[in-house]
């Protein structure tokens, strides 16, 4: 049984200041579930792309045609009015993230954040060498042919592959040991799930720009996104891959995306 009972204009006062503040926590609660789009950049070619070395956590500059295509993704770019910009903290993507806010023309005060977790996958004892080098050693772990591995490389086996083959071969211990896809993939996923946390309720565009790697971007969207698949070949220098955020919840609207490139070289 339920029972109403009177109040006085004080005991009013008190309650519609109750629902003055439920009605603002509501409106706050609202405004931070704005939708995130989220453009993740892969850095441009570098020199060690070119001379088909092992780049994980090693690093080197972009080469000059490494750094036309980014300018040419930047300038695809440049009427996107991004509110935040991040990168890893490798010296190509940072290079990557500068020519493409070099090249905006919409946003305004655009600093860059950079963030160690949204790193390549560190390779180990590996750093350095031919890709081949690894990639056979990969193969003769799998019992399988290097065309093989090749034609079918997911990067949850091909970093546990690098880690279990990377164990005991830094007898010195004086380097960092590779990452297993689990290690990868939580520093990836808290990065992100920070990065949305910041930039929820932000007043802005929504948009956001963070500049990582080629396998790194791959694990990050194949744990949020079940169907995902690594494209042939892998993801391409300056592509750009988009997934938004709303109401807690991801959606991967493109992958490996080069259309914001083509639209550079006009």
């Amino acid at each position: 049984m339920f029972v109403l009972a009177a109040c006085s204009s004080s005991e009013a006062e008190e309650n519609n200041d109750r629902d003055t503040e439920g009605s603002e926590k509501e409106v706050v609660e609202a405004e931070s579930n704005d939708e995130l789009t989220i453009y993740i950049v892969r850095h441009g070619k570098t020199m060690l792309n070119t001379t088909d070395r092992v780049q994980g956590w090693s690093d080197a500059v972009l080469t000059p045609a490494g750094e036309e295509v980014v300018t040419q993704a930047g300038i695809g770019l440049k009427d996107i009015d991004f509110q935040n910009a991040y990168s890893s903290d490798s010296g190509r993507a940072i290079q990557t993230a500068e020519i493409i806010m070099e090249e905006n023309e919409t946003s305004s005060e655009l600093d860059l954040n950079t963030d160690e977790r949204f790193r390549e996958f560190n390779f180990g004892t590996y750093e350095g060498d031919l890709n081949e080098t690894m990639w056979q050693d990969i193969a003769d772990l799998q019992g399988i042919t290097l065309e093989e591995f090749l034609e079918n490389l997911e990067p949850e086996t091909f970093s546990n592959s690098v880690a279990e083959l990377d164990e005991g071969r830094d007898e010195e211990g004086l380097n960092w040991p590779a990452e297993d896809y689990d290690t990868i993939t939580a520093r990836l996923t808290e990065g992100l799930d920070e990065l949305v946390e910041a930039e929820q309720g932000q007043e802005g565009s929504g948009n956001v720009l963070p500049v990582s790697h080629g396998l790194s971007i791959s694990a990050l969207l194949d744990t949020y996104f079940d169907d995902y698949e690594v494209p042939e070949g892998g993801l391409d220098n300056a592509s750009v891959s988009v997934i938004t955020y709303q109401n807690g919840e991801f959606q991967l609207d493109s992958v490996n995306d080069m259309s914001y490139v083509e639209e550079g070289k006009k």
